[in-house]
Parts: C-alpha cells; sequence; structure tokens
C-alpha cells in the first residue's frame, strides 16, 4: 500500500468539521484525483473524530490515531510543543517518524508545525534550512515562490538551496522538465537590493547551467509567465503571499460589487473561474521542503476543499520520491 497522509483533524479555524469534510472529499467516488481512504490516517481526538464522522452520515473507512491534546492557532509554538506531546500535531509527526505515514497535513498552529516537524523528523542531509512552498498558478503556468515563512532571515547560501529544492519540486511534482529560477528583487540588476540578495545573487549565478537561473525578478514577474520558481528569504515571502492573498479577495469582491450594480447576472459565472486560479483554497497548501518527510501546511482558515486539496498534493509529493531527489540535486550543488 502507498504510504499513508497523516492529517491533523483539530488543526484550523473550522477544524474538525472543516478537516473531516476535507478528507471525505479526498476520496470522494467522483473526485478524479482520488485518495483510497486507507491512505488517509486522521489524527485527533477519536471519540470527537467518531461523532463527527456518525453526524456527517459517513461510512469511509479511515485508519485514526488517537491524540489528546490540540495545540490552539494563537498559542505560542515553542512553549505549546514542550507542554502538549500528545497534540495532535506532534502525533501526526510521530507517526511520520515511526514509518506509519509518509506524509502530514496541518491546518494548524504554523510556527507548531514547522517546529515540530524541523525537530521532530530532521532536515535532509545537506539543507541547511527547511523553506515554506507555495505554488501559485494565477497564469495558468505554475510558479513556486520559497520561502514563505519557515525562516525570517536567511543567507545567501539558504536561498542558492531554495532554489534547488524548488526546482526538484517543480520537475518532479508539477511536470516543469526545466524550471526557470529567479531571485525575488527591486530591480533585474545584480547590484540591486539588500545585501543578501546582492551576495546570493553570485552563488545562483554560479550554478546557472544546473538550476536555470534568468537572474533577478521583481514581484509583478509572478504574473507575466516569466519564471518558474522565485527564491526569497521567510520574512518578504510571507509578506508576498499574505498580500496577494487579501489584493485578490479585495479587487473580486469589488468587481462583483461594480457588476452587479450594472445589473450584470452573469457575474458570479463569469468571475467563478478567476476565483479559482486565486483562491488559496484551490492550491490546498503550502510545502514545507527540506525535512525528513512530506509536510503540507494549510491556510489557518481553510475549509473542506483546500483541505482535500492539501491532502492530494501531500500525497502526490510522497508518491514522487521527492526528498531523495533534493539530496541529489544538493549533492550536485556542492561538486
Amino acid at each position: 500500500m502507498a504510504a499513508r497522509i497523516a492529517l491533523d483533524v483539530m488543526g484550523g479555524d473550522q477544524a474538525p468539521d472543516a478537516t473531516l469534510r476535507g478528507a471525505l472529499l479526498a476520496c470522494a467516488a467522483n473526485n478524479p484525483r482520488r485518495l483510497a481512504p486507507e491512505r488517509v490516517l486522521l489524527v485527533g481526538d477519536e471519540a470527537v473524530i467518531r461523532a463527527k464522522l456518525a453526524e456527517l452520515g459517513a461510512s469511509t473507512p479511515f485508519p485514526i490515531q488517537h491524540a489528546s491534546q490540540v495545540i490552539g492557532m494563537a498559542e505560542n509554538p515553542a512553549m505549546s510543543l514542550r507542554s502538549k506531546p500528545d497534540s495532535s500535531i506532534a502525533v501526526c509527526v510521530g507517526t511520520v517518524k515511526k514509518g506509519a505515514a509518509g506524509g502530514i497535513v496541518s491546518m494548524g498552529n504554523t510556527g507548531a508545525v514547522v517546529g515540530a516537524a524541523t525537530l521532530g523528523l530532521g532536515t535532509l542531509e545537506g539543507v541547511r534550512r527547511p523553506a515554506i512552498s507555495v505554488t501559485l498558478a494565477m497564469t495558468g503556468k505554475p510558479v513556486t515562490v520559497l520561502d514563505m515563512g519557515a525562516n525570517r532571515e536567511a543567507k545567501p547560501q539558504d536561498l542558492v538551496q531554495f532554489a534547488s529544492m524548488g526546482s526538484v519540486y517543480m520537475r518532479d511534482c508539477i511536470g516543469v522538465e526545466s524550471p526557470r529560477v529567479g531571485l525575488l528583487n527591486i530591480g533585474s540588476e545584480p547590484s540591486k537590493g539588500t545585501d543578501l540578495l546582492k551576495e546570493a545573487y553570485p552563488l545562483l549565478e554560479a550554478q546557472k547551467e544546473r538550476l536555470q537561473f534568468i537572474g533577478n525578478v521583481e514581484p509583478n514577474d509572478l504574473f507575466q509567465s516569466a519564471v518558474d520558481v522565485v527564491v526569497t528569504d521567510g520574512f518578504t515571502g510571507n509578506i508576498v503571499l499574505k498580500l496577494m492573498e487579501g489584493f485578490s479577495a479585495f479587487m473580486l469582491q469589488a468587481m462583483m460589487k461594480e457588476l452587479s450594480a450594472h445589473q450584470a447576472t452573469w457575474a458570479k459565472e463569469a468571475l467563478g473561474n478567476l476565483r479559482r486560479k486565486i483562491d488559496y483554497a484551490e492550491y490546498g497548501g503550502a510545502l514545507l521542503l527540506g525535512v525528513k518527510g512530506v509536510v503540507v501546511k494549510g491556510h489557518g482558515r481553510s475549509d473542506a476543499t483546500a483541505v482535500a486539496n492539501a491532502l492530494i498534493v501531500a500525497a502526490r509529493t510522497v508518491d514522487s520520491h521527492i526528498n531523495e531527489h533534493i539530496i541529489e540535486g544538493l549533492k550536485a550543488q556542492a561538486v
């Protein structure tokens, strides 16, 4: 049987309702990317899980792993991980560490997920720091951006590793044969930007053939199909992600309001496809690259669709054996 995906049922603003509905959606018979129910390991309070599944009228034979504690969205990650060793997040990590699962999906506390995975699983051989990557498909061509928040600060060599890991993911999981890599900056010239960016540029340039480095890219290039992998530090990446999410939601609402004011009855249907391209629920979650295992961190407010997509992303990533290829890529970088 293919490796299981441990789902943190108790994590997220709408848990456990949205997480369990998402598991059911991922395993629904009419889902073209359907996962077998036995691949989804539900982790959380067993009594709550069984009661909720009964309420939903579900008879899907999910395996369940009991966890007696929950880390809240607003709790201090480090303190909570120490004081709640049987939290659903910690138990999920434990299932991967013991080999009972190959991947994790959680919509819970980001700091706790990253901390538990990094400390509990460890990093891959050669990886200095893991990175959160998000793959967007707003233009019809996917672009992966990392780091989106795992590291507030980074060193130049970290950005090179992020480029390697992002390239492997785009090649093996998304199917981009030769991913183009860009360094997020305020201008295309190598002399632009912070000391970090100016020091990272020649290191990436030295790996130009292996990484298909195309130089600096500006934020607007994310919408131009000009690049496949964009690397930055976690502080900048997290701001970019939240700005895009917030602005896209604002623009859709403004467009809908304006069209409705002009009696455009077709507005909702017409904007539906656009919404799906920019909605966080459609890309499911962010992948924590560089740890020993596959970890997908979803948005705290994820609904069932987002949870289902996150589970499918996790399964696809596990099945691609991406970590083995990341290790190979980093070894080639060191040569």
